[in-house]
Formats: structure tokens, sequence, C-alpha cells
């Protein structure tokens, strides 16, 4: 059942992502010939005006077909009035970056959602005191629960650690010990640590960590918005940077997964509860919205840097590059999936 769920999800995701471009065509007077949910053989197909809707066998993605569009001949022109290729660079932008638009819309809903029914996050309780270090000297004991920073009422170890790490001088701790509440006062101090990424990076601490508990975040329905508008930002933030470390060779090729690990890692989180899929599938949607905005000509991103080239030259690239561009963008979107695809072999046979 877990995978059936997650397969709905990825192919809802990608229908939004569809349908963002289509939104964006119509708006612009662009005849969409064709609004397919999946790839391979049509299991069911409609024509409503001058698109045919579909729903295909395979269900691992989706694609609308514009009149003017040929991504096997990217240079090819049509010349009609209502074809994707008439409309001028601006025009054509505002189409393709609409799909991943529509995913970070999507994933802020998401977030909105998960927000409303309950976020599960570490309780801000100590589970561990370093030797020495600024929460010792102060006075804290394992088992304190750290109620407020400043003032600031604290929900989540998260919470409290981000205002730690922005302190800009010494910060006063309410703490509740055993029922007692306590008032120190702390000078963090900036030490070396690892990040997401295994970097190493000073940053403002006090020497504590978790001890594992978690609690339940409940939001109200406008407080909710700030949440999920956050989370956005910085989900996407956090996968553009991931980007940005694999080119760089920080994290290794090992780490890219494909759609085996989506499906599979998506089917647990449906097992786990509501919000933890909503959640995952916000990640999802936003990490579908920042690889379709890459520079790979094969992508929403890279037609867009063609489209920008278009604009500020007045000229359309000569077809001989926008070809080859086009055949190498393929090339290494092919050679991600089969990595992707290799790893999650790799994982599953281990």
């Amino acid at each position: 059942m877990g995978i059936i769920i997650a397969i709905l999800m990825l192919s809802l995701l990608i229908f939004f992502h569809e349908l963002g471009h289509f939104i964006a065509a119509r708006a612009l007077g662009v005849t969409v010939e064709t609004f397919s949910i999946g790839f391979g053989k049509k299991l069911w197909s409609k024509k409503i005006g001058d698109t045919e809707y579909a729903i295909a066998a395979i269900w691992l993605g989706g694609y609308i077909k514009m009149k003017g569009q040929d991504d096997s001949d990217p240079a090819k022109r049509s010349g009609e009035p209502d074809a994707y290729d008439s409309k001028k660079p601006w025009q054509r932008m505002i189409i393709l970056f609409a799909g991943p638009f529509a995913n970070f819309a999507i994933a802020f809903a998401l977030f909105w959602g998960a927000a409303l029914i309950g976020f599960s996050a570490l309780a801000p309780t100590i589970g561990k005191i370093i030797e020495d270090s600024p929460a010792q000297k102060a006075g804290l004991l394992i088992g304190d629960k750290i109620v407020k920073i400043d003032d600031i009422e604290i929900r989540s170890w998260d919470q409290m650690s981000e205002l730690i790490r922005n302190s800009q001088k010494p910060i006063v701790l309410n703490v509740d010990r055993a029922g007692e509440n306590l008032v120190l006062i702390l000078d963090p101090q900036l030490s070396e640590s690892e990040n997401i990424f295994g970097e190493k990076e000073k940053r403002k601490m006090i020497g504590v960590s978790p001890n594992g508990e978690s609690v339940t975040l409940h939001y109200g329905v406008f407080e909710g918005v700030k949440i999920a508008w956050g989370k956005t930002i910085d989900a996407s933030t956090l996968i553009f940077q991931s980007v940005i470390k694999l080119i760089t060779g920080v994290v290794g090729l090992e780490n890219v997964g494909g759609i085996v690990t989506i499906v599979d890692i998506t089917a647990k989180a449906s097992a786990v509860g509501l919000s933890t899929l909503l959640i995952l599938s916000a990640l999802i949607s936003v990490n579908l919205g920042v690889v379709n905005l890459l520079p790979i000509p094969a992508l929403d991103g890279g037609h867009i840097i063609f489209n920008i080239y278009e604009q500020i030259f007045r000229r359309a690239p000569s077809e001989k590059i926008l070809y080859r561009l086009t055949i190498g963008g393929w090339v290494i979107l092919c050679a991600l999936m089969l990595l992707g695809l290799y790893n999650d072999i790799v994982r599953l046979t281990r």
C-alpha cells in the first residue's frame, strides 16, 4: 500500500508541474496539443478542444506537448501565431518557469498542511553536556528543558540552536529542572563542527546535545503560513547547495538517488503518518522545482538560458549549437538517471 501511495504522490507532483506549464501556455495564447500523465502506452485519452488529455501506463513522469515545441529538433519553427516558438523570449520563459514555480507552490501548500496537522521535532531537552563548555560552566544539567531564550518561548531543539547560533551577546535561559524554573546566563562560543555536507565550519554553540525526545508542534492557520514559507525557502536553498556541492565534489556521486529511492522513502513516510508524508512530499516537490531549473538543455532551466540569450542578443542560438547542446543535455540527464538507478540497486542489495 505504501508503494502505491508513493507512486500516486509522485505522479501528483509531476501533474502539478505540467499543469503549471499548461496554465501559463494557455494564458499566453499557446495551443497545448497533449497533456499526458505518464509515459508509454496510453491507457486513457480524451480530446477536449485543441488538447488531448491522456493517462499513460508508466506513471513516473508526464509531459505537455505545445504547438511549435519539438525537443527532438529544438531549432524547428512552425511560425503559427498560437505556437510556442512564435512567442517572445520573455513569454517562453514564463511558460518554462511556470512548471518549477508550481512545484514550489505545492511544496508551500504541503508544508502548510503539515504545520496545521503537527510537525514532529526534537524536544529542547538536554541529553549530553560537553566538559568545560559554556553550558557546563553556567550550571546546566542533563535533563534540563530549555523553556525560553531571551524571553522567546522555545518549542524545539532546532529553534533553540538557531537562536544560539545567531546570538551576538550572552543569552538568558529560562530552564525547567524537574518542575523548578531557573534563570541562567550563557555566553555562546565559536566552536568547530561539521555541517550536513561533512564540511568543517565555525558556529556559535553552548556545548549540549538533545536527549532524543520528540514533541509535536501545532501551528495556527496564519502562523502555519509563516512556517511553510520558511521551510520552502530553507528546503530550496539546501537542495540548491546540495547540487553545487555535488558538482564541486564535496558530496560524492554515491549520494545521488534515483526513482527507486524516492518511492521507497515516500512509502516508508506514508507508514509513519500523514504529516511525515506531507513533509517528504514537499521536499520532493522542491527537489523537482530546483532540478528542473538547472541550466541543462534538456530541462526547463536550459531552455530558459537559451531564451535569455535570445532576449539579450535579439537572435536565437545557431541551430548547430542548439542541437549539440540539447543532445549533450540529454546525455547528462540520462547519465544522472542511470547513476541514480545504479546507486538505488547498490543500496537495495547491501
